[in-house]
């Protein structure tokens, strides 16, 4: 079996050189899914752009996503022909885009796509993340079909979490790296 191409999926602003996903990418050779516009996001201009790193894949791909890229994850899976080639999703803590504040500083992502996704997902969130309560993160993830983990108190999951390369992260990524479908 051939190993899955890892796909960064960074939210709004994009990952710092601190965050997980920036150490991954480095450590490991993952591969960041580059987005035309960080700060003013587009739902369907990031679902193009996931559509293209996708078909540009040779196998199969894992999303790593965070934040905003736990949201696109859903909403590409919604109207993607090419789900087939996702061998699974690991999602950090999702952003709450209905909540009334990030709806306004980001707006055009809600409502969150909520249907089932057809490949294997852990969605992992912290219990004190600012910007999703741990209900909504445990609802996401019942809606999406995903397996739920519970940080415990880590914020965002990002580089104020001080995670560094995020060995118990990577060690998710890798079990879902091996799972079939």
């Amino acid at each position: 079996m051939t190993e899955p191409r890892i796909l960064l999926l960074p939210g709004w602003q994009n990952s710092g050189p601190g965050h997980w996903q920036t150490r991954w990418e480095s450590v490991h050779g993952d591969h960041r899914v580059e987005q035309h516009e960080w700060m003013r996001p587009l739902r369907g201009d990031w679902s193009a752009r996931l559509e293209e790193e996708v078909l540009a894949s040779p196998g199969q791909v894992v999303f790593a996503a965070h934040s905003l890229g736990c949201i696109l994850v859903a909403a590409w899976a919604a109207h993607s022909r090419n789900t087939h080639k996702v061998r699974g999703a690991l999602l950090v803590a999702p952003g709450d885009v209905e909540s009334d504040n990030l709806r306004q500083q980001i707006p055009g992502w809600a409502p969150i796509v909520r249907e089932p996704l057809p490949f294997p997902a852990v969605l992992i969130a912290a219990n004190d993340d600012p910007y999703c309560e741990a209900s909504r993160s445990r609802q996401l993830a019942a809606d999406w079909g995903a397996r739920f983990v519970d940080a415990g108190a880590g914020g965002h999951l990002n580089a104020e979490s001080g995670l560094g390369d995020w060995p118990e992260g990577r060690k998710l990524l890798n079990e879902i790296s091996k799972e079939k479908n």
